[in-house]
């Protein structure tokens, strides 16, 4: 299922533009995409009916990023992560290791929209999660001004539950 929505006589300006405002409505959907993106929030919805649950925490912490050359890269954590002991990376002890991975959700590669279909995936080249590298998966996207609704178009696995995982981004203040 794919769903895009536009709303309102919102404009965009981007670094490069040379001043020009773009509206929303005039725009494609992989040039909206185009720029950084913080997570707002980040809520699973078991698909056997249990209540929604939030994986990382009601202060989820995240940026995802589209570049005009077609790759994205998605990063989430939750917050209030511990510090290794031993101050380094590659040295963390079991526990420390364990809670360092299920606090973070890290991929990216490319992404391609199909403008017709108002389409949206993204194919991981890389991932935290190696059960994700070299797959290519379908996003429900929606935007709506500043804000940015991505959904898996399927369910995934998610604490041994399979979920539909809905992501709300708010576009990030320009870093000049």
């Amino acid at each position: 299922m794919w769903a895009v929505r536009l709303v309102g006589p919102m404009t965009h300006n981007r670094a490069g533009d040379k001043g020009e405002k773009k509206s929303w409505e005039k725009m494609g959907l992989r040039e909206q995409l185009i720029g950084a993106w913080r997570l707002v929030s980040y809520i699973e919805s078991p698909v056997d009916g249990s209540p929604k649950r939030v994986p990382m925490g009601e202060k989820a912490q995240g940026i995802i990023m589209y570049t005009p050359d077609g790759y994205m890269s998605a990063q989430l954590m939750t917050p209030g992560r511990r510090n290794f002991a031993s101050g380094d990376w590659f040295k963390g002890t079991p526990e420390e290791t364990a809670e360092e991975a299920s606090g973070y959700i890290a991929y990216s590669g490319p992404f391609h929209v199909d403008e017709d279909r108002q389409s949206l995936t993204h194919s991981m080249n890389v991932s935290l999660f190696p059960g994700w590298i070299g797959q290519t998966q379908p996003r429900v996207v929606k935007i709506d001004a500043n804000r940015l609704h991505l959904s898996t178009a399927s369910p995934i696995k998610s604490g041994g539950t399979d979920v539909m995982a809905d992501l709300i981004w708010e576009r990030a203040e320009p870093n000049n």
